[in-house]
């Protein structure tokens, strides 16, 4: 167990005057820390973090800032001996009258801003379960070798999806070229974007946190926020507004929506082994 104030006060040179815990997540533990000059940060550490877990969030974070198309927390310092993440704080607030449609312009421009690669550059893996990121030339190839095959490698080893599920998961991967839809360049993705990564502040502006940062194929994201919802029909409408999607881009959303699916079967089991095979029986 860290000092966590100490190593707080250490990494920004200020001193911790008080410290309280804040929801963080599935396996981080999260705190509100306020410091010595009137500043307040939220700190981040882990239990039993794999190697480079918060550097990867925090590359990921960097990443993200340095488009200028949304607003992402600044990183203000990072550890992994010990594991810790110290971001700028954002209070909370409600959603305003436009913040829907805000956001969906807002990540419109962040995918326009691009990426050098499918994949990232830095070959950091995404993720608990350590999912490839190096970098490839096309979607097709990028989601085949690095999401759907290796999720049903690991989905095979833990047993957490039946013997058909990972053959069909399979067989996805192996008619990518047909089922992708028209080639698009590789759009700069947050990756994991569910409604918990998504804070809007008390000014009802949407700040992105807790990436999976990537290039990608932009309607990977915008599927994620259909999953689970949290998103208005206000966000989507001024996204296709602003950069509209291809032709048929409502049957690729199981497609998107796999890969995500598959990662919470491993994890949780439950109802996402179900979840999982009704998107493959609307691919195959």
């Amino acid at each position: 167990m860290i000092d966590l104030p100490e190593q707080i006060s250490r990494m920004l040179e200020r001193d911790v005057v008080s410290l309280a815990a804040v929801g963080g997540g599935d396996v981080a533990e999260a705190f509100r820390a306020e410091l010595d000059d009137g500043a307040t940060v939220f700190a981040k550490t882990h239990p039993d973090a794999p190697p480079g877990f918060f550097a990867t969030e925090a590359a990921g974070l960097a990443w993200l800032r340095e488009a200028e198309a949304a607003p992402v927390p600044e990183v203000l310092g990072v550890s992994d001996d010990p594991s810790l993440l110290i971001l700028e704080w954002i209070e909370c607030g409600n959603s305003a009258r436009n913040t829907e449609a805000e956001f969906g312009r807002t990540l419109a421009a962040l995918h326009a801003t691009g990426a050098p690669c499918f994949g990232r550059e830095d070959r950091r893996p995404t993720g608990s379960r350590g999912l490839p990121n190096e970098p490839c030339d096309s979607w097709v190839e990028f989601y085949a070798t690095k999401r759907l095959l290796p999720l049903a490698r690991l989905a095979a080893r833990e047993r957490a999806l039946p013997h058909t599920s990972i053959r069909d998961l399979e067989a996805v991967a192996a008619r990518l070229a047909e089922l992708a839809g028209p080639p698009e360049p590789p759009a700069r993705l947050h990756g994991d974007l569910w409604a918990g990564n998504r804070l809007v502040d008390t000014g009802g502006v949407s700040w992105l946190i807790d990436p999976a940062a990537h290039g990608g194929h932009r309607e990977f994201d915008l599927a994620m926020m259909r999953l689970f919802g949290g998103f208005g029909e206000a966000c989507f409408g001024a996204y296709a507004e602003a950069t509209p999607l291809a032709d048929d881009w409502e049957a690729r959303v199981p497609l998107h929506q796999l890969a995500p699916l598959t990662v919470h079967a491993i994890k949780f089991g439950g109802g996402y082994v179900a979840a999982t095979q009704e998107a493959l029986n609307a691919l195959l």
